[in-house]
């Protein structure tokens, strides 16, 4: 027997409350036999009084999971307007609606986006140019101006408020964005005047504004013009200036900063005094860097041997990996990292255990070791647990995690060495989040599947459900 509530086809199986101000609104008449309300959350106080299960139940903060069968219909009362409904497996959330024209406080909003073993176009537009993702995704296309989409609970979209979006929203109005890098909660870009600006969570000082108040919009890091490249960690950032010289701010608990210690800094600080830095990368408390030169270089956490000194030994100072000086371009994960070098191949290592490093095991690395023998990858990017790479000829591959489909390859098998993601030959860039990734084709046209956390998929139909009554109606235009 199915539930009252079905989204598009889709059976509600789970309900999920959250609690987080004063402002109540009844759910009446919610009907879902054979559920489970499976988790209040996190900061859930005060009573929750729902039929059938007494005359109320109360849920201190950070109590989760109390489980009940709801084999009748459930009159659930004094639920908060903020209140976030998790469904099925197919991620379609319900969120409660305080903000319509009616105010009324019997709807809901709900928007679907189904969790995607394999890739699939957002919207129709083909002028995309470059995307970065984390919990959160932006995007630049080709006209400068910036977009985003996903998680925006510390104001990391920089549209002013700290709404989730499940589509694509344009930063501001300006169209002179040249690069954009999402942190964890956090995101940095840099404009075609050159520019550095920073939003989001600075709890600490990761957005370089020397203070650790949240920013929903984009700010100025500095009044400087010279920054060149722009990385975010999960709470640090590395920037590159025009001059070659290399930058680093945020946290520092175990050096990921390279500035010989491990104090947090929220202003920009030059790692060393060299001035010929070319590329960067962070990951979860890492970072590494690659020198005009084509050499190597790595410091921060090594816990699982993510800095490929061949120990686990962390470094709060930039460590040369090896000897060699054919380095091309470097990407982090949360502890793991990949490279290729200029000969066209592909070297991993770290923390393998999804199979992540691409080297046919779930064994961890401590220093580099090539995937496969091919000479022919182009691009690598660094998801939690995943890789993505494009080669020469335009294929994209995957592997990894693919607990939610995130590797794009129609199902949710891990894999430990790379498999071709379809057969197309037109992809461009790629980039890897949480648990989802995202790429970009040649024709500009952008693709996203995996895991859609609050929306990270950046696809998805925004609808009001009336509720309260035996027929529930669909409102829309709202």
């Amino acid at each position: 027997m199915t539930s009252k509530y079905t989204i598009n086809g889709n059976d509600l199986d789970y309900v999920y409350v959250n609690q987080y101000d004063q402002n109540y609104f009844p759910l009446e008449y919610l009907n879902i036999t054979n559920r489970k309300i499976i988790s209040f959350g996190q900061n859930v106080s005060g009573s929750f009084p729902i039929s059938n299960l007494g005359a109320g139940v109360n849920f201190s903060n950070s109590v989760s999971s109390p489980k009940a069968d709801l084999d009748t219909t459930y009159k659930i009362s004094g639920v908060l307007a903020s209140t976030v409904y998790y469904t099925d497996d197919s991620n379609t959330y319900i969120r409660g609606n305080f903000s319509t024209p009616a105010n009324n406080p019997n709807l809901l909003e709900y928007f679907t986006v189904t969790q995607r073993s394999s890739p699939a176009q957002v919207g129709l537009l083909t002028n995309w140019q470059t995307v970065n993702t984390n919990i959160s995704a932006l995007a630049i296309k080709t006209d400068g101006t910036l977009w985003a989409w996903g998680y925006n609970q510390y104001g990391q979209l920089g549209l002013s408020n700290t709404t989730d979006r499940s589509s694509p929203v344009q930063v501001g109005t300006l169209a002179n964005w040249s690069t954009v890098a999402c942190g964890y909660y956090h995101t940095a870009a840099i404009k075609t005047d050159g520019t550095l600006w920073s939003w989001g969570s600075a709890n600490e000082g990761q957005l370089g504004l020397s203070n650790t108040t949240d920013r929903s919009s984009p700010v100025q890091v500095g009044a400087l013009t010279n920054w060149s490249k722009v990385v975010s960690g999960f709470y640090h950032t590395a920037a590159i200036k025009t001059d070659g010289t290399l930058w680093s701010w945020g946290l520092a608990g175990s050096g990921q900063l390279g500035l010989s210690n491990t104090t947090s800094r929220s202003s920009p600080m030059q790692v060393g005094t060299l001035t010929n830095w070319s590329t960067v990368a962070c990951g979860r408390n890492h970072t590494a860097a690659i020198k005009t030169d084509g050499t190597l270089w790595t410091w921060g956490g090594n816990n699982y041997g993510q800095l490929g000194l061949s120990n686990t030994t962390s470094c709060s100072s930039p460590v040369q990996v090896g000897t060699l000086t054919n380095w091309s371009t470097v990407a982090n994960g949360f502890y793991h990292t990949a490279a290729i070098k200029i000969d066209g191949t592909l070297w991993s290592w770290g923390y393998n255990g999804y199979g992540q490093l691409g080297l046919s095991d779930t064994a961890h690395r401590s220093s580099p070791v090539q995937v496969g023998a091919l000479t022919n990858w182009s691009k690598v990017a660094c998801g939690q647990a995943h890789i993505a790479a494009t080669k020469t000829d335009g294929t994209l591959w995957s592997w990894g995690d693919n607990q939610y489909g995130q590797l794009g390859l129609s199902d949710t098998t891990n894999r430990s060495s790379p498999v071709q993601v379809g057969t197309l030959t037109n992809w461009d860039t790629v980039a890897c989040g949480y648990r989802h990734t995202i790429a970009v084709k040649t024709n500009g046209a952008l693709w996203s599947w995996g895991r859609n956390y609050f929306g990270s998929l950046g696809e998805s139909s925004r609808n009001i459900l009336e509720v309260g009554s035996t027929s529930n109606k669909l409102l829309t235009g709202f």
